[in-house]
């Protein structure tokens, strides 16, 4: 028996659950507006495993700047509280949209001509001049690596074609020991090395491949939140493919009030967790699988195993200071599993929350640090 559940992006594939944002006048991609005192309609779909929602009401049509639209193969929104003029709105929009294709010409292994392509095509074990974006994503990849004993792994982009994740067809069924292990012998965290000042980065084997999947777009909603900054707003939302960052206070004054979706189960809080200042990410693994000979394989692979995860954690979502930390420390939890990823979350001060399988129910559990935000 042969199947296969999974979405497909442009070179930035992750699956999530679905973040919510609640709060007076909001509506957006993943986003459920709720506008107090007022019936209002609203307009539901489902785009790769986000939730659209769109708040039609006249009270949701006079809420602060919100524009959204579609990058790495998902979609994006921003939600500006700060006072801003019709001009300076249409500014922001094409400013947003040109950090948008920038990190795609980075980053996206799609297209053939961006940054990281050229740099996976070159077979060579010689230092590679790169961008300073792609250098600072690659560094930082390294880091989360290294502090999650290589649970979180950027090359482990061949392993997640062997197991039929990949734009190859799906296996008939699953892959033998022998094939796997000599499918690990093409990937390793510890086969790329990276340099800040200047930067560039150099591969130890020639056949490594890096894919960023797990960490372009939280850098993506980062870039987009300095941008904001650096145009002197300081109260607003950003979010691509269900990675957020929320800064400053909501309409209401208030710390931005996010709800973590129920796996399996479209706007139905888990969790509502208050968000000032920082950003958000979540990684789940209930979307995505294929099913080889009966059998059902999540798409979040091991690395150190070179096999689909077969835990009981669902999901994992981190907060952190920045959305390109907690993308990527999502990921690495989420194949950690909750008994490893809640010791390595305690021993580093992570705040993270964990759904798992609880018979035939969920059930939730966070970190010290993750407490405050509840």
């Amino acid at each position: 028996m042969l199947s296969r559940k999974s979405y497909r992006s442009s070179g930035f594939d992750k699956a999530f659950t679905t973040i919510s944002v609640t709060g007076a006048g909001f509506g957006r991609v993943s986003v459920t507006p709720y506008c107090r005192g007022s019936e209002s309609r609203r307009l539901f779909a489902a785009v790769a495993g986000i939730v659209l929602a769109s708040c039609l009401s006249a009270s949701c049509r006079m809420a602060p700047a919100y524009f959204s639209g579609s990058t790495m193969g998902t979609t994006y929104s921003v939600v500006i509280v700060d006072p801003v003029d019709k001009v300076s709105l249409n500014q922001t929009k094409e400013d947003v949209a040109e950090v948008l294709d920038a990190v795609n010409a980075e980053m996206s292994t799609y297209l053939p001509d961006s940054a990281l392509s050229r740099f996976n095509r070159q077979h060579s074990t010689a230092w590679q001049t790169i961008s300073p974006g792609l250098a600072e994503v690659l560094a930082q990849a390294n880091r989360i690596s290294r502090l999650s004993g290589g649970a979180f792994d950027v090359t482990v982009g061949p392993l997640v074609n062997l197991w039929g994740f990949g734009p190859v067809p799906v296996p008939e069924r699953p892959p033998s020991d022998e094939v796997v292990r000599d499918t690990m012998k093409q990937t390793g965290y510890r086969h790329l090395e990276v340099q800040l000042q200047p930067p560039r980065a150099r591969k130890r084997i020639p056949e490594l491949y890096v894919d960023l999947s797990a960490i372009a777009k939280g850098y993506a909603v980062d870039q987009l939140a300095r941008l904001l900054y650096r145009a002197q707003m300081r109260n607003f939302l950003v979010e691509i493919g269900g990675e957020l960052r929320a800064a400053g206070l909501n309409r209401e004054n208030k710390p931005w009030r996010v709800g973590i979706e129920k796996p399996g189960q479209f706007f139905s809080a888990e969790r509502v967790v208050h968000l000032k200042d920082v950003a958000i990410a979540t990684s789940g693994d209930y979307r995505n699988y294929v099913e080889l000979d009966g059998r059902k394989f999540s798409h979040g692979i091991d690395p150190v195993t070179g096999k689909p995860v077969a835990h009981d954690t669902i999901s994992v979502s981190v907060v952190a200071d920045n959305a390109m930390e907690a993308d990527a420390l999502a990921t690495a939890l989420l194949v950690l599993g909750q008994e490893a990823g809640m010791a390595l979350a305690e021993n580093h001060a992570v705040a993270a929350y964990f759904i798992y399988r609880s018979g035939d129910d969920t059930a939730g559990v966070w970190s010290t640090a993750f407490k405050p935000y509840l």
